[in-house]
């Protein structure tokens, strides 16, 4: 509603911030859309982007702080962290399957299946076990 930016000043940390969140551009936006919405058949683009961006961000966070794949995952999916305003706990690991396979993309932007997604997922709630 109140924005003590300028225009162009949001202007440009949105086209920032859209450059990181698909750098290979619409064609890599509408793949994983339809990806996030095959998983997640009754949700809206709008409700999976976001857990989705928000978990990439996390993930990313843990990697530079902690310098491990492994590590970042385990401190993501941590049962005692809580995201539950934007990720429901239970689908954390999902988020995190997506967010790992969004890091090995290339310009083809090709996403592994839905099946592939939820093995990867179940795969990591494992490391929780």
């Amino acid at each position: 509603m109140f924005s003590w930016k300028s225009k162009e000043a949001q202007d440009k940390e949105d086209e920032e911030y859209a450059k990181w969140a698909f750098p290979y551009g619409e064609k890599q936006r509408e793949n994983l859309v339809a990806l996030l919405l095959s998983i997640y058949p009754k949700e809206t683009i709008a409700t999976t982007l976001v857990p989705f961006l928000t978990c990439r961000e996390l993930y990313e966070m843990a990697l530079e702080k902690n310098g491990s794949s492994d590590e970042s995952v385990c401190a993501i999916i941590d049962p005692k962290k809580r995201y539950k305003n934007i990720i429901k706990s239970k689908d954390m690991s999902t988020y995190l399957a997506l967010v790992l396979a969004n890091a090995k993309i290339d310009e083809r932007c090709e996403y592994p299946s839905a099946d592939e997604i939820k093995a990867k997922a179940a795969e990591l709630e494992n490391l929780l076990s």
